[in-house]
């Protein structure tokens, strides 16, 4: 990969190889993979991309950790749309806001940014089998790009997970782990089985190529504004690996000088879950906390990449901002009613952070705004019900419509 220089602890900074099985640091760091940047300005150009037709986050090849030999897989996965929003702008008093949809991958979440990059990594190491640990879109995301490889998976899931991601995971034909317990125990239990039999490892934590997946929803965003870089980008915090991605694509892109300055970063989490915003807000290192939120995706009461993650929104300048269950929800419909865009409660929490910082005044009226989705509706459609309250129902008879409309208020 002549694009790669190597990668580099961001605890303790050795450097490493950038192989394809390569896992964390031995002093037990995070790494972050390390470019070679004047490469990567000789041989790509604002042009040269725009004249490529191939609409995936494969577009962005020169900026990824993939070898030259390496095929595309088959998913296609990325350049998901970016819709203007300007009802919901008005609505929240902003300048101008756009709602960029990863609801729309090929398994409905941007997770399948990730997996798509593992997958690549997998064939690379030689590897047949996959495993992770995951609340959901991860797990279901890595079974159902893994499927397409031919390759197998081994998903350990909380118990808790929605029926809606467990039934994508079986239909991908994945070997489905329900553990019983938190996802901190999930997790442990997936990687003692990892290291046991040797699968390749999905672990955000453990897989530095993670973020590199999951950073071209930022390029993507860029490009897709024509290179005005907004003044702040919103997006649902769980683990950390998800905005720590997202600042390593836009940190890459001003590095190459596409873009001339840095957005900063809305990292926005569940009130009930909310240890890497806390270790920003106080200062001190982060704390484990309770998993009390039913936005499942970022129910990370133990986030294993919070190092980058906390030093993105510090280096970004960003906001922090918690929500309750009934803010998310809330949101939820506010983006239905406004866009047509539906999205997981942890898919809105983004949208739900920056109506929320208008309303403290943290957030100025004049900014220009991109809330990230990261996951539809559709993963979750019970929380959906039971925001939004069962259908009007009644027997195929005018007298009983006209009824029923005027119990529920209705005024055709």
């Amino acid at each position: 990969m002549r694009n790669v220089i190597c990668a580099r602890c961001v605890k303790c900074g050795r450097e490493y190889e950038a192989v394809p099985n390569l896992t964390d640091c031995a002093c037990g760091g995070i790494l972050d993979i390390v470019y070679d940047y004047d490469y990567i300005r000789s041989v790509l150009s604002k042009e040269k991309l725009a004249a490529r037709r191939k609409l995936s986050m494969w577009r962005y090849r020169e900026l990824l950790p993939v070898e030259e030999r390496s095929p595309d897989p088959e998913l296609r996965v990325g350049w998901s749309p970016l819709y203007e929003a300007p009802r919901l702008a008005e609505r929240l008093g902003l300048n101008r806001l756009w709602i960029k949809d990863d609801g729309l991958n090929p398994t409905a979440s941007l997770k399948d940014r990730a997996s798509a990059m593992v997958v690549v990594k997998a064939r690379e190491a030689g590897a047949e089998v996959i495993a992770c640990s995951s609340t959901g879109n991860a797990a279901s995301s890595l079974a159902g790009n893994a499927a397409a490889a031919g390759l197998k998976t081994y998903i350990f899931v909380p118990a808790r997970a929605p029926k809606g991601k467990v039934a994508q995971l079986m239909s991908f034909g994945a070997t489905v782990i329900s553990v019983r317990g938190s996802y901190e125990d999930t997790f442990e239990l997936s990687k003692a089985a990892i290291e046991r039999w040797g699968w390749y490892n999905r672990n955000a934590a453990i897989n530095p190529y993670l973020s590199e997946g999951k950073k071209t929803v930022g390029l993507e965003i860029l490009e897709q504004l024509n290179w005005q870089v907004p003044d702040y980008v919103a997006i649902s915090v769980g683990d950390g690996c998800t905005i720590a991605g997202l600042w390593k694509g836009l940190k890459d892109l001003y590095a190459i000088g596409f873009i001339d300055r840095l957005p900063k970063l809305i990292s926005a989490q569940a009130a009930g879950c909310c240890p890497i915003n806390r270790a920003v807000e106080t200062g001190e290192p982060w704390r484990p906390m309770e998993e009390n939120t039913l936005a499942d995706s970022i129910a990370v009461g133990v986030p294993r990449n919070a190092d980058k993650a906390i030093a993105a929104i510090r280096e970004s300048g960003g906001l922090t901002v918690e929500l309750t269950d009934a803010e998310i929800m809330d949101a939820q419909k506010l983006l239905g009613e406004s866009c047509g865009v539906f999205g997981e409660p942890a898919g809105v929490t983004g949208t739900a952070g920056i109506k929320k910082l208008r309303e403290q005044g943290r957030l100025p009226a004049d900014s220009t705004v991109v809330s990230v989705v990261t996951g539809n509706g559709l993963k979750d459609v019970a929380n959906a019900i039971a925001a939004r309250g069962e259908p009007l129902s009644c027997p195929s008879d005018m007298e009983r419509l006209l009824e029923a409309f005027a119990a529920r208020g209705i005024c055709p």
